[in-house]
């Protein structure tokens, strides 16, 4: 079953525009990556199908309704959630704060406790430090408090916006390792991710995303060995 459906968008910032009649499908229960080069509207994507720039053509059906047009606030309430790039934390709020903000949607109000518990078990270093000023953390921490503000929420779908830029190569690694629990626990995922490797060897679908447009799409591992994927983006 297709979770989101995006037929035909087309979107920008201004005069400019950016995509051009992108279309792709997120199924139930799989994660489903988007890579191409810096430029390329992975952002403009994420950022058009979540209501935060206007879709100038084309539409975007969500749980099998027509969401083009709502707001991102109501689409979140439907349980569509976006893990912004850079974060967008609440610094001067506390780790425990942040999770109690990411539950305000009426849906996940109700298991708010039962949620925190589950978080905290993915992610335990956010449990030691629950009372900590979310500023002070390291960035590897805030990405994962961003991930589990995310989480808190209850979403149906949880798309992610380059969640490795600026970390470690431990903390990437960490990073990818939350993101392959959470598929094991079939929840549906779109990531878009500059670390081309790692995110095409976790997802199960790809979409090649360049100049605005969709170059390639596949089964992941095919995608992988597709010869101007290697060439391109993955340097062999």
């Amino acid at each position: 079953m297709i979770a989101l459906d995006v037929k035909g968008i087309e979107s920008g910032y201004g005069e400019v525009q950016i995509l051009w009649g992108v279309s792709l499908g997120l199924e139930e229960g799989r994660l489903t990556t988007i890579v191409g080069s810096n430029g390329s509207g992975k952002t403009t994507l994420l950022r058009t199908v979540m209501g935060l720039i206007p879709t100038w053509k084309g539409s975007v059906t969500f749980d099998g309704s027509d969401i083009t047009r709502l707001s991102p606030h109501k689409k979140a309430q439907m349980g569509l959630v976006l893990i912004p790039e850079a974060r967008q934390l609440f610094t001067d709020m506390t780790v425990l704060e942040n999770l109690e903000m990411g539950a305000t949607p009426a849906r996940a109000r109700g298991d708010y406790r039962q949620t925190l518990d589950w978080v905290f078990d993915l992610l335990p270093r956010l449990a030691e430090r629950r009372n900590q000023i979310a500023g002070t953390l390291s960035g590897g921490e805030q990405q994962m408090l961003a991930i589990a503000r995310g989480l808190m929420s209850k979403p149906k779908a949880l798309m992610f916006d380059e969640p490795s830029l600026g970390l470690s190569p431990v903390m990437v690694t960490n990073l990818f390792e939350v993101i392959l629990k959470l598929k094991q626990q079939e929840i549906t995922m779109l990531l878009v991710e500059q670390n081309v490797q790692l995110a095409l060897a976790v997802s199960d679908y790809a979409y090649v995303l360049s100049n605005g447009r969709i170059e390639f799409e596949g089964e992941a591992r095919q995608v992988r060995e597709m010869e101007a994927v290697r060439r391109t983006y993955l340097g062999l």
